[in-house]
């Protein structure tokens, strides 16, 4: 299965407590990278969100923002300490009679005094048991869009691949002509200097020859890598690293062709094939 690292998925739920909206947003990273934004009431979820993020994704920058709309006077209760208000009480009727001109308090003035009031905290249990799952159904949906971003690039893979066999396959066919062709351009060369055909110089020359430009070694792993690159897109598993590491070999085979080129069609299906490398490297640098 492909799966691209670059994705976004949002989800919201509401209830009585009010709204609850997540949003997980991920791009292309070495390791798995998670940072969360999330209101304090639900901060004590974070290790839990973690947990299920690592058992579903595994490379990635991973943000994740959860924000929760409490309902426009939900729960608004206010506590009132009666023994803290008295005592104000007390202490202001205390401290008038000390004064000439003594003025009155008000209710207002009290409430204001530290801890007189307070509000009633939320209970926000049914928010996180809300955001646990909300959280789970943003990640299966995120899942979801980095298989499918992933899938659309397996035609951009299958095409090169198969341009990339093709150029084997084409250099494999022509190095009995090439080899030919070389020999006769020594043959040509030693009778255009004036120099005796000396078979055995000739054998030698061609051996040598043979040895510098043999590429059915090169050729061989460039086919191998070509069909492990196939087999790993089939894998359900992360393929990212794998074929990261994959377009690699397959660069160095196409660099060791390029050098013991003898023939500007060789040096053509070289370069051909490390663009299409590299056409392949970019995308895979994006994939999980």
């Amino acid at each position: 299965m492909i799966r691209s690292m670059t994705a976004f998925a949002r989800q919201d739920t509401q209830d009585d407590w009010g709204t609850l909206t997540c949003e997980i947003r991920t791009v292309n990273h070495r390791y798995l990278e998670p940072s969360f934004r999330l209101p304090e009431a639900l901060r004590e979820l974070e290790n839990s969100f973690r947990e299920t993020l690592r058992q579903q994704l595994k490379r990635g920058k991973v943000d994740v923002a959860m924000r929760l709309q409490a309902r426009e006077g939900a729960d608004a209760r206010f506590e009132i300490s009666d023994e803290m208000a008295r005592a104000v009480n007390d202490a202001a009727n205390h401290i008038n009679r000390l004064l000439d001109n003594p003025a009155h308090i008000n209710a207002l003035d009290v409430l204001r005094w530290p801890g007189v009031l307070s509000v009633a905290e939320q209970d926000y249990g049914p928010a996180r048991e809300a955001a646990n799952e909300l959280f789970r159904r943003t990640l299966e949906e995120l899942v979801i869009v980095r298989e499918r971003e992933g899938e659309r690039l397996r035609p951009l893979f299958e095409d090169r691949l198969e341009a990339m066999a093709h150029g084997v396959e084409e250099v494999r066919t022509r190095m009995p002509e090439l080899l030919t062709a070389q020999e006769h351009a020594l043959r040509e060369r030693f009778e255009k200097a004036r120099v005796e055909l000396d078979s055995d110089r000739i054998a030698q020359e061609m051996v040598m020859l043979a040895q510098k430009s043999d590429v059915a070694e090169e050729l061989d792993r460039l086919q191998t890598h070509i069909h492990e690159v196939r087999d790993t897109l089939q894998s359900d598993e992360a393929i990212g690293r794998r074929l990261d590491f994959l377009m690699q070999e397959l660069n160095r085979e196409a660099n060791t062709l390029s050098s013991k080129s003898i023939d500007a069609r060789v040096t053509k299906v070289a370069v051909d094939l490390k663009v299409l490398i590299e056409q392949m490297r970019e995308q895979v640098q994006n994939l999980e």
